[in-house]
């Protein structure tokens, strides 16, 4: 098949390798333009183009992608269909409909569950057991369009939206390569979602990384996990913005009653312990506003916090 594939950050560029590996027929990359990075504003290739240009690839850095140049130039290379991988930019009804079989996308949730911009940091917040990739149709609605293909992923006790983007982004481009074979030959077809079933998922805001110790443990454990790497959990410690990087799984049974946000205890080498509305938090690893990432302990040493102090939400 003549494929045109539209990506731009790292977790595009390994889908691009793995079709690359299947040596198939890539006919053009396009990717966003070069931006100012870095103190020095370098203008700086994206990791998509970057490996189009090192596996000598046809490249396309449009800045606009409703440009008729940019759209002429699509259709005029007849694709079989188009492949978008977090490209950056919504698709416009036209380029939609210019390859036969249409354009698919990788979406890192089990579809209709998690339609929207950030599935992976809403499965945590929901203290999900698991989730997985969708190989999806892209219609001119978000995230509806018929599904391909689908393979679950187990979310562990300690994953954030790190670990658990890289594991997804590890079944995304061999499920994807599966896909095209089969719907190559023809042995494949698309099914509809069941839009009963469906559940969103909004791009984050910085504002809502605050933790609530109002709340039970597993949910504010839950919202750490989700908001690490972006924008960070956090509370307040002496008016300043503290971030909570890592809390301790198992939970601690408290023996009477705390205030919500109460240090209840400081374990020698490992941190304090904070008070939930059911459960202690041993929180691990912290950063305080202006400062670097630390263990828990060093900064209880290095900021003399004591048990009795109160981390409000």
């Amino acid at each position: 098949m003549r494929i045109i594939f539209m990506g731009t950050p790292e977790p595009a560029r390994k889908v691009l390798q793995a079709l690359i590996d299947a040596k198939n027929e890539i006919v053009c990359v396009v990717t966003q333009p070069d931006r100012p990075k870095g103190r020095g504003q370098k203008l700086t290739s994206s990791p998509v183009c970057e490996l189009a240009n090192q596996a000598g690839l046809p490249l396309e850095k449009p800045e606009s992608v409703k440009d008729k140049v940019f759209i002429s130039l699509l259709k005029s290379l007849s694709p079989d269909i188009i492949i978008v991988v977090a490209y950056g930019k919504i698709l416009p009804k036209e380029i939609l409909g210019i390859a036969k079989l249409g354009c698919i996308n990788i979406h890192a949730s089990l579809l209709p569950r998690y339609r929207g911009a950030a599935p992976v940091q809403w499965a945590l917040l929901k203290g999900e057991k698991e989730t997985g990739i969708t190989i999806m149709q892209i219609d001119e609605t978000l995230d509806t369009g018929n599904i391909w293909a689908q393979e679950k992923v187990v979310i562990s006790k300690n994953d954030t939206t790190i670990s658990l983007s890289k594991k997804l982004f590890e079944v995304g481009p061999q499920l994807l390569t599966k896909t095209l074979k089969q719907i190559k030959s023809g042995k494949l077809k698309s099914i509809p979602q069941n839009n009963a079933q469906a559940s969103y998922a909004p791009k984050l805001r910085k504002e809502e990384g605050v933790l609530d110790f109002k709340k039970e443990a597993a949910a504010v454990r839950n919202r750490i996990r989700a908001f690490d790497p972006w924008p960070g959990a956090y509370t307040f410690f002496k008016e300043k913005i503290l971030k909570i990087w890592k809390v301790n799984a198992k939970f601690i049974d408290l023996q009477k009653s705390f205030a919500a946000g109460e240090v209840i205890d400081i374990i020698k080498g490992r941190g304090f312990v904070v008070a939930a509305l059911d459960k202690g938090l041993l929180i691990e690893e912290v950063q305080l506003e202006g400062k670097k990432r630390m263990s828990a302990y060093d900064f209880v040493l290095g900021h003399q916090l004591k048990v009795g102090e109160n981390l409000p939400s």
